[in-house]
């Protein structure tokens, strides 16, 4: 493809200009840049573009026909400069954002939007007080009432805040409900500590006893819940995915259904304590559910987790999707967990 036609088609159609499985990135301006992006999960060397005409730069990279990808531009002092031919951003969760693209092959799944006239649910925000076992002294919970008559499973979720305002949960969890995919469940989606939260995350029993002790006092407050033994669930993403595994093997008489995405269970070559867990037999075997993209780093750690869990006598379902570390791949998987995790014929049998 010749520069002026490329240069027409990412005016008309946004980059990257994707043909088949290469996308091609395209900046006009004074360079160089560099591209930096999901594909190499944000390591190593960025990715220069090539002058290809005076002002004009490409480069073309090659990546599955269904990915979802988010990438910055680079100035030559390593600052970001805006792609000016891609107004779709997403939030980095950092403040600020990245461009993003899908693939062909690849969209926000449908069955994520509420269908037209479906029931909705109640939403209430609360306050814990957490002196002695967190961060802060005071702690944010959202909690997410389904609507149906109880009693409901619980799914706690961790980094609450993001999967409310960023995955919107509820909606996601409504929409599947009123499609006839998954049971009902109650949430409680509970903020983090902040910058704390890698120590709350790193598999802490500070954590398990705030949820046991606070977090599950309070949803049985507001929410109607099931007293079945191993009936709640637990979620996270990233280290919360570490820490939800890591609750569930602590305590599977109430957490006995974990849905862990791109869990953080090793980093930098070492190995977090739920591998030791993992190897145990279980005094209660636990539902499982992990997903996690093949652009990640801890695509490994995943990989080495699942057999192991089968092999204890958990029960496990695990995938892998063409994406990277962030929301939207994580909101774009969650639907599959929950269907597995919650069945619509196990809500019937209650």
């Amino acid at each position: 493809m010749d520069a002026k036609t490329l240069e027409a088609r990412a005016r008309a159609e946004g980059t990257p200009v994707i043909e088949g499985d290469t996308a091609t990135f395209v900046w006009r301006g004074r360079g160089p840049v560099s591209l930096l992006g999901d594909f190499q999960d944000w390591r190593g060397e960025p990715l220069p573009l090539e002058r290809v005409a005076p002002g004009l730069w490409a480069r073309t990279v090659t990546l599955p026909r269904d990915a979802y990808a988010e990438y910055v531009l680079l100035d030559s002092r390593g600052d970001k400069v805006e792609d000016t031919f891609n107004p779709r951003t997403s939030d980095n969760g950092f403040g600020d954002t990245n461009h993003c693209f899908y693939m062909p092959e690849g969209a926000p799944p449908e069955i994520l939007q509420r269908p037209r006239g479906a029931p909705r649910g109640r939403v209430t925000r609360h306050m814990l007080e957490t002196e002695d076992m967190a961060v802060g002294g005071r702690r944010s919970v959202a909690l997410y009432a389904p609507p149906v008559p109880g009693p409901v499973p619980l799914m706690v979720v961790f980094d609450g805040d993001d999967y409310l305002k960023r995955v919107k949960l509820p909606e996601v969890v409504e929409s599947l409900m009123a499609r006839g995919l998954m049971g009902p469940v109650a949430l409680a989606l509970v903020s983090n500590g902040g910058e704390a939260r890698s120590v709350e995350y790193s598999c802490s029993e500070y954590t398990v006893d705030l949820l046991l002790k606070r977090v599950l006092p309070l949803a049985h407050e507001h929410l109607s819940l099931v007293e079945e033994p191993g009936a709640h669930a637990v979620l996270g993403s990233s280290l919360g995915g570490l820490m939800a595994l890591f609750t569930g093997m602590r305590v599977p008489e109430v957490f006995g259904r974990v849905l862990a995405q791109s869990g953080a269970f090793a980093i930098e070559g070492r190995d977090f304590v739920v591998f030791d867990l993992a190897r145990q037999t279980p005094r209660r075997p636990l539902d499982v559910w992990m997903d996690c993209g093949r652009f990640e780093v801890l695509l490994e750690g995943n990989q080495r987790m699942a057999p192991l869990l089968r092999s204890s006598g958990h029960r496990v379902e695990y995938r892998e999707y063409n994406a990277g570390h962030n929301y939207p791949a994580w909101r774009d998987d969650l639907w599959r967990g929950l269907q597995w995790l919650f069945p619509v014929s196990s809500a019937k049998r209650r």
